[in-house]
């Protein structure tokens, strides 16, 4: 049977194995998909070890992206501007192709809620692996701005430099961040799975029109619950979306077929997944 499996640590939180299991059943398929946890000092040994033993196809989450962009030989557009891997398939060769599902599926599930993105200004908190992944997806839909936040001003500029050519970006730390509120605002920083909320005021989201977790949960996140608060009219969508949706793109990655990700969506928020 094809075997595939995602690699992170901490992976038992992981809903990967029943997404793509899903994903199998409803396109009539047969594989078996596992969670691996790697030790945080021998990730590239546990892949290898993993595609010797006849693995196809991976994806990869926290803290490993960067490290598997490193092990590619071949790597899509996406993942070479982005330098984060989160799905990797073994060649014929017998070396690895990489590339960036995340920030297609952030995409993908912002439009399915209708949330317009074109000529909109998008807050982005955070300018690690993460926002490295979703930055250039969003600048295809042609934002007026992204403005980066993140704690260490000096991230964000990296960030903000390395995608300029792309479209209008401004980066800036959380306490420079001006008194004015953006149009979509995301999280792309783990201060939801410790419970604590990004130094935001309501100001920064008063006027959003869709405020988005890419932290998934079965209750809604902290961040979410404090949006809430302050702002009743916005859309808000937690990661779950983001995460079938970059699954699915990783799914055609390695066997050329789109899996029904809009039904296993619909699953996951009736907690059928």
């Amino acid at each position: 049977m094809d075997k595939y499996a995602v690699f992170g640590n901490p992976i038992k939180h992981s809903k990967s194995p029943a997404i793509h299991s899903k994903f199998a059943e409803l396109l009539g398929e047969q594989l078996h998909y596992q969670a691996i946890l790697a030790p945080l000092e021998h990730f590239e040994a546990t892949v290898n070890a993993f595609f010797d033993g006849g693995g196809l196809g991976a994806n990869v989450t926290m803290p490993f992206k960067e490290q598997a962009f490193a092990m590619c030989q071949q790597l899509s557009e996406r993942a070479q501007v982005s330098g984060a891997v989160n799905t990797l398939k073994r060649l014929e060769s017998g070396g690895l192709y990489g590339d960036n599902t995340d920030g297609a599926g952030l995409v993908s599930d912002l439009l399915n809620n209708d949330v317009t993105l074109k000529n909109q200004r998008i807050l982005l908190m955070g300018a690690g692996g993460a926002a490295r992944g979703v930055l250039l997806p969003l600048l295809n839909e042609q934002p007026r701005k992204i403005t980066i936040v993140n704690r260490t001003k000096e991230k964000a500029q990296i960030l903000a430099e390395l995608f300029s050519q792309y479209g209008e970006i401004d980066y800036c730390s959380f306490d420079e961040l001006p008194d004015s509120s953006f149009d979509v605002v995301i999280n792309s920083t783990s201060s939801s799975i410790a419970g604590v909320l990004p130094s935001l005021t309501e100001v920064h989201i008063a006027d959003a029109k869709a405020i988005y977790d890419m932290v998934y949960s079965d209750s809604s996140t902290v961040f979410l619950n404090w949006a809430k608060q302050h702002n009743t009219t916005a859309i808000l969508l937690d990661g779950i979306g983001m995460l079938i949706g970059q699954a699915a793109e990783a799914y055609y990655v390695w066997r050329n077929v789109y899996p029904p990700s809009e039904r296993v969506i619909e699953l996951a928020k009736q907690k059928a997944v």
